[in-house]
């Protein structure tokens, strides 16, 4: 086992891209997607078991976007989660949401069907998101009044705000406007969100948490604990999340948070961003092509740099 002495804190931060999916997105661990998950729905629908499915999908055309999810997966009882971790205020994340849904709920119906059965299954879109959701804004300091934290959507009649459709819906937590302190922790849903925005800072499992739901994080999250494959990935992730933070901060303080400036600002977050994903993505490549003259296997390079295990064969 890896032991770290870099100043990474105890807990692999669950707010970059290695440390959402290795909580939450590992077979064996997955016992913890389906705790947060339920309390997210609080009695709505209980899940009992998930399945993960390919986060990779090809657009119908060769001109079609292709879609790539953090996290997919199927339930039980045959319904879709798209659950995604979004660090960065994006302008249009929520037609990203719509437009994710829409493309699942367009892969179920299988070409050429014919006749008149529409039937599809439940498909739910799951946001955690560390702006707030009322505008680029959201990444300025919370003021005095809380704001908003937890969205649940689905698609009403405008009138008598029934729901018209009950098998799609939107569920997002903004995490900055989460602000409640341990003695305010009324649900399970309330701990959940405690811990994802305050577990890089903890150092033990603190009273306030329910041992018997959150004990497994707090076992398999020490960074010591970490394979030196799981240690390179979590630091670079560590790394990408740290610098982008940086550049949307100094884009912010540079500029005017209205109008054409925002559209500018996002603009040249967007660009450089874009950059630095593409230097950290031959930096990958070049350690995958080193870690392959050493026989290091595929798989465990695959988790050391990121790089898909297709893209790893093909080195």
């Amino acid at each position: 086992m890896a032991k770290s002495n870099r100043h990474l804190g105890k807990y692999v931060d669950p707010n970059t891209d290695f440390g959402w999916k290795f909580y939450f997105g590992r077979e064996e661990n997955k016992i913890l997607l389906i705790e947060f998950l339920n309390s997210l729905f609080e009695g709505q629908k209980v899940i009992s078991d998930l399945s993960y499915k390919a986060v990779e999908h090809d657009g119908d055309h060769q001109d079609m976007r292709r879609v790539v999810f953090d996290l997919l997966c199927k339930g039980s009882n045959g319904e879709y989660f798209i659950v995604e971790m979004q660090q960065l205020f994006q302008e249009f994340f929520k037609d990203r949401a719509v437009y994710y849904t829409s493309r699942l709920i367009n892969k179920q119906l299988a070409r050429g069907k014919k006749g008149n059965d529409y039937f599809l299954p439940e498909v739910y879109f799951i946001g955690i998101l560390e702006f707030r959701m009322d505008g680029i804004k959201s990444a300025l300091p919370v003021h005095e009044t809380e704001s908003r934290y937890f969205y649940d959507v689905a698609l009403c009649d405008k009138y008598t705000h029934e729901v018209f459709y009950d098998k799609l819906g939107y569920k997002m937590v903004s995490l900055p406007s989460f602000t409640k302190k341990p003695n305010e922790l009324n649900s399970v849903m309330d701990q959940w969100l405690y811990l994802l925005k305050h577990l890089s800072t903890m150092d033990k499992l603190p009273y306030f948490l329910d041992k018997r739901i959150f004990g497994l994080i707090f076992e398999i999250g020490e960074i010591g604990k970490l394979t030196e494959e799981d240690l390179m990935s979590y630091e670079a992730s560590l790394k990408h999340k740290r610098d982008a933070e940086s550049v949307f901060n100094s884009a912010l303080k540079a500029g005017r948070i209205s109008g054409h400036a925002q559209g500018v600002i996002e603009g040249k977050i967007e660009g450089k961003i874009e950059g630095k994903i593409e230097g950290e993505r031959k930096k990958a490549i070049e350690t995958a092509i080193n870690l392959k003259k050493m026989d290091i296997s595929i798989e465990k390079i695959s988790k050391a740099t990121g790089l898909s295990i297709e893209e790893v064969e093909q080195l």
